[in-house]
């Protein structure tokens, strides 16, 4: 091989001071890249383009779950569904089912809808999460339309280390969680327990009592989580590596009433997920490299329909009480091969079942509907100049429904759905911690099995008819980390969203009933445009700076009178850390939001909120902290109707070994 066109280690500079700021964990087996893999494993940011949370930054901010963690990225919008009480995310606009959720590359979303509670999912057993916007690697498999979000799993880097952390807060709230592994060279192990029990949350003081909600503490805001995870890995030499994990998370909840008319008295006594996950890398030469993701994933969630707000008679325990058997399974073989001079190529192949089964209150299968997801894909990536990487992708997606029933319903088994998709990107390095990119991605996501068959309490007609939404997704950026303690970070990114699916109403229609039904149909053309600006570093040896702005420029070309909803123009963060002495860190953060659209007619107002916390070293192993969120006590909403926190408090202590 010509030495002088090999992969250069400045190609990763930028993450790579990323990750020794950090002090992250070894996680490389569940990463996705777009690049060559170095010599050095268990750093992070591998692929090109995106943008990472470190565990040490979810720590430092108390992002106790992957929602809040994500949107301490630029780019990310927090949002929540408010009938759902649901925690989630847009992505440059993009929503959770268009930038789906995976684990260590593994996709975890509900298989009947595609969406995801991120609130379910806690980030104590975390050593990072990846965000690819836009351009995204074909390892990662279908429906990434506006990305991707991979958490990466804790890996231990020594004999016997740990944390155990105990804590309280606003809402009676009481949670506990320790972690603990092993490496012990050619195996290592690492086990996870977390609990987390909430009365609710307390709303602003200057939030206006409702009929259906008396201030205080949130009205049916209770939550309780616990999950264990086990991962144990083998790694015979310096290149192979095998790891099988299990995660078991419980989960019950309430749902808040909107303050306005339309109140839903709805309880989940169960949202249940349980998981069996295999991942390996075996060097099959010197040139080739193959990994292997097997998965198994099993939701369970139960929902209650009450007549009024004590939450006692439910009307018809038949109709009004139902639960959600879904599983998913599947895998992915990933060959990648260096043989040829300045290429590293890599074959992909993605196997994926889904399964949804309905229950009424006596266990009647009121539905079923299964699909197979089949996908090929090749990736090249050419070292063009050593100061020049071209990465080109290519990938074919075949979504097959194998199952269709529903009683009552003329279904009939729909046909194969197939598309293409393709794109390219280059990477250009200005300096040994600088580089230079621009991408064009051609993105699609298949119709959900909800988005065919759900007749939404019988106001909407099934559409087993629906295409794969596309984008086509542009990106100009700028990474550079001029030190370890420092990076800087631009963007510009535009998309073309078409055949996306929406709801179509009757005409003269703009709610959807009995009398009027609505469709989900291919019918949205949609155009997502911005900027992201991000910059972090030490001013000195005792203060830390940084902070993020994201401009996001929404139309809607098919129906520009229907608002785009959701989402804020302008997102802006800034932090900052001060360090008293050796033993005590003083953190503030801030955000600032501007005003957005829930409805065609209803605009939310734009909010700043303001957290405070105090972190005190005992030891070089045990610290405690305290702190306040939302100290200005804005109230604000990001969903119609549903208040968020006003101001609480927060107290930790942990021990690390």
């Amino acid at each position: 091989m010509n030495k002088n066109r090999t992969i250069k280690p400045q190609w990763l500079a930028c993450m790579l001071a990323l990750a020794s700021s950090a002090n992250a964990e070894s996680f490389n087996l569940g990463e996705i890249t777009v690049t060559a893999p170095r010599s050095q494993i268990g750093e992070i940011g591998e692929d090109q383009t995106a943008s990472v949370v470190t565990s040490k930054e979810m720590k430092r901010f108390n992002r106790d779950n992957v929602g809040d963690a994500l949107n301490l990225l630029s780019g990310v919008t927090l949002t929540n569904s408010g009938m759902r009480n649901e925690k989630m995310i847009y992505v440059r606009g993009f929503d959770a089912r268009q930038v789906p959720l995976f684990i260590d590359g593994i996709p975890v979303y509900v298989p009947y809808d595609g969406y995801v509670d991120l609130n379910r999912f806690t980030t104590t057993d975390l050593a990072a999460i990846q965000v690819s916007k836009g351009f995204s690697s074909v390892a990662y498999g279908p429906n990434t339309l506006g990305g991707a979000i991979n958490l990466i799993s804790r890996k231990p880097k020594t004999n016997l280390e740990g944390d155990v952390s105990v804590g309280f807060a606003s809402g009676n709230e009481k949670q506990a969680l320790a972690n603990i592994g092993s490496n012990q060279g050619m195996w290592y192990a690492q086990a996870g327990v977390s609990y987390l029990k909430s009365d609710g949350y307390p709303l602003s003081s200057s939030f206006t009592p409702t009929a259906t909600e008396d201030g205080g503490t949130r009205n049916n805001a209770y939550r309780k989580d616990d999950k264990v995870s086990l991962k144990l890995g083998l790694t015979p030499n310096a290149s192979d590596e095998y790891a099988l994990s299990y995660y078991k998370q419980n989960g019950e909840k309430g749902q808040p009433p909107t303050t306005g008319a339309g109140a839903r008295y709805w309880r989940w006594p169960m949202w249940d997920k349980q998981s069996l996950y295999f991942v390996s890398k075996t060097a099959l030469s010197d040139a080739e490299e193959l990994k292997l993701r097997l998965y198994w994933d099993k939701f369970d969630n139960g929902l209650d329909i009450y007549t009024n707000d004590t939450y006692t008679t439910i009307a018809n325990p038949v109709a009004d009480r139902s639960t959600y058997d879904d599983t998913t399974r599947g895998g992915s073989v990933e060959l990648a091969s260096k043989r040829l001079d300045a290429h590293e190529i890599k074959f992909v192949a993605h196997y994926k079942m889904d399964k949804h089964i309905a229950r009424d209150g006596v266990s009647t299968i009121t539905e079923s509907f299964q699909d197979t997801l089949n996908a090929y894909a090749v990736e090249d990536n050419i070292v063009l100049d050593p100061a020049l990487l071209l990465s080109l992708g290519l990938s074919k997606q075949t979504l097959r429904p194998q199952e269709v029933y529903k009683p009552g319903s003329p279904f009939t088994l729909p046909d194969a759905k197939s598309d293409t998709t393709g794109q390219a990107a280059l990477f250009y390095d200005a300096t040994a911690s600088s580089r230079i990119y621009v991408s064009l991605a051609q993105k699609s996501r298949l119709p959900t099995l909800k988005d065919r068959y759900s007749a939404r309490f019988n106001t909407y007609n099934e559409n087993t008819a629906l295409r794969p939404e596309s984008s086509l997704n542009y990106e100009i950026g700028y990474q550079d980390t001029p030190s370890p303690e420092a990076k800087v970070e631009a963007a510009l990114f535009y998309s073309d969203i078409t055949d996306k699916i929406q709801t179509a109403y009757q005409q003269g229609m703009s709610t959807c009933t009995v009398g009027a039904k609505c469709q989900m149909q291919n019918i949205g053309k949609v155009r997502s445009s911005g900027i992201e600006l991000g910059m972090h570093g030490a001013a000195n040896s005792s203060l830390e700076l940084g902070g993020n702005y994201t401009l996001t420029a929404l139309k809607n070309v098919s129906d520009p009178t229907t608002k785009l909803t959701g989402i804020p123009r302008h997102k802006a963060t800034a932090h900052a850390l001060y360090k008293v002495g050796d033993a005590l860190d003083l953190i503030t953060f801030a955000e600032y939001d501007s005003s957005r659209w829930a409805s065609n007619t209803v605009e939310l107002s734009g909010f700043t909120t303001l957290n405070l916390k105090a972190i005190y070293r005992v030891t070089a192993g045990i610290s405690v902290e305290a702190g306040v969120n939302n100290l200005t006590d804005r109230s604000y909403s990001l969903a119609d109707g549903y208040p968020n926190p006003g101001r609480n408090w927060f107290a930790n202590a942990s021990m690390k070994f």
